[in-house]
């Protein structure tokens, strides 16, 4: 069995190179046959919505949106509902693939066997 990789990513254009780092690992840990569920949380919400992820800059980073892609591709991505209920962004806003779910599936996932939690 593969283990499990949950990454909460809490920063999002306010904190680049936390938020970037974040993804990074998720998608590196897709890659490399890793089960990722990553959370967008607080202002990394935003990059649920299409285009956010198109409009983040890090120099000498991977492209975002590359990198999210990935993560959508090879695992799994879902957005906080509290934090998206306080951005207005509802189902019909976020990008194909990504789930709209609140804490007590994140702390089903946090807790299932062979898990390791990251927090961003």
């Amino acid at each position: 069995m593969t283990r499990r990789l949950l990454i909460k990513v809490t920063a999002g254009a306010d904190e680049p190179e936390r938020c970037n780092q974040a993804f990074t690992v998720a998608s590196t840990a897709v890659a490399t046959g890793a089960q990722v569920s990553l959370w967008l949380t607080g202002e990394a919400a935003w990059f649920a919505v299409p285009g956010r992820a198109e409009e983040f800059e890090l120099p000498l980073a991977a492209p975002l949106a590359d990198l999210l892609a990935a993560v959508l591709a090879g695992g799994t991505v879902t957005l906080c509902t509290q934090c998206a209920a306080r951005r207005d962004i509802g189902e019909a806003d976020v990008l194909e693939g990504v789930r709209i779910a609140g804490a007590p599936s994140f702390v089903e996932e946090a807790l299932a066997d062979d898990v390791q939690a990251l927090v961003y």
